[in-house]
């Protein structure tokens, strides 16, 4: 398969994840055709075009820019995706699945057949909010779109230009709120056994995996036949719950409060007061939406030997891996 691929194309390349895939493409050979907003922005974080990179500016909804992204190309990695909603139309349904049917259709119309997509851990036909439904629908796209695909679930992506990890690394500082402890979300589990009953609150685990396997795989993908028609779930080989995540992110980051501690909050109850701010037109200034809040209640965690025997990556350890660059934040 990669004596066939020799460029290709890439929707969401500026992105946490984007940048770290065309990074990849560049030095594993392949020439990149990267879909971007800024042509000036994207010349910043992008590798320049004398590395092979070709910036086609553009939206993917304008109508026009699938089709000259798509433009001598062989494969096609779809990476957009939003966490959260925002004002003027950005919702989870114009991004997830109206995006993924306009770059899958384009893909047929070019004749295009290799296609890699990105996901999330834990979608299911019972998504627990529309975040997740909406990454489920992107997937049924995808599977009847006739193209040679491949999906990818990964958790909680970690790396120094992540939004997570730029987060925690304000909160560790005492540089955004809460100020006075470091928050995390936990979710209630019913206890049969107890006499009339009983709710336990239940830390989630986590295994949060490097941006920088992200890349591999997805890369990897593209030169294995195997991987056509096969979802991979990407997370990282050490499972922590939130206490030890944060507990290693304060300690290891330079300038930070090591009085500061850990506090669950209930995802359940964040949603709701979520869900409140956003009927009263305040959801903007909230850090969280009620979907953010109850992913956030649920375990990330799943396996790594698939990705290891059929891709050939082998997931990094949390710790190690965030020491390596937390000295720099």
């Amino acid at each position: 398969m990669s004596n066939k691929i020799q460029t290709v194309a890439v929707t969401g390349a500026t992105g946490f994840v984007g940048r770290e895939i065309v990074a990849e493409l560049v030095r594993k050979g392949f020439s990149v055709r990267a879909l971007v907003r800024d042509r000036r922005k994207a010349a910043a974080v992008l590798p320049r075009s004398s590395q092979g990179v070709t910036l086609v500016e553009g939206d993917i909804h304008d109508g026009y820019s699938p089709a000259s992204l798509l433009e001598g190309a062989q494969a096609c990695i779809h990476l957009i995706g939003i966490i959260r909603e925002e004002r003027g139309g950005v919702t989870f349904h114009r991004t997830h699945v109206a995006a993924t049917r306009i770059i899958t259709e384009a893909c047929a119309a070019a004749g295009i057949k290799r296609y890699l997509h990105m996901s999330a851990l834990g979608v299911n036909d019972r998504g627990i909010c529309p975040y997740q439904t909406t990454k489920w629908e992107a997937e049924q796209i995808v599977r009847r779109a006739g193209l040679d695909w491949t999906i990818f679930r990964p958790g909680l992506i970690h790396g120094p230009a992540s939004e997570f990890i730029k987060m925690a690394t304000q909160w560790v500082k005492g540089d955004a709120p809460p100020w006075f402890f470091l928050p995390y979300f936990t979710r209630g589990q019913e206890e049969k056994n107890v006499p009339l009953g009983g709710v336990t609150r239940v830390i989630p685990t986590v295994q949060p995996v490097s941006v920088l396997d992200v890349a591999r795989a997805f890369v990897s993908a593209l030169q294995r036949e195997e991987s056509v028609g096969e979802i991979y779930n990407l997370v990282g080989a050490e499972r922590l719950n939130w206490p030890e995540l944060l507990h290693e992110i304060r300690d290891h980051v330079p300038g930070a409060n090591d009085r500061l501690s850990p506090w669950g909050i209930p995802s359940e109850l964040a949603a709701m007061k979520a869900t409140a701010a956003g009927w009263l037109g305040l959801g903007a200034f909230m850090p969280f939406d009620a979907g953010m809040a109850l992913m956030g209640g649920q375990d990330s965690t799943a396996e790594t030997r698939k990705v290891r025997s059929q891709l050939g990556v082998e997931a990094q350890a949390f710790r190690p891996s965030f020491r390596a660059y937390a000295g720099n934040l």
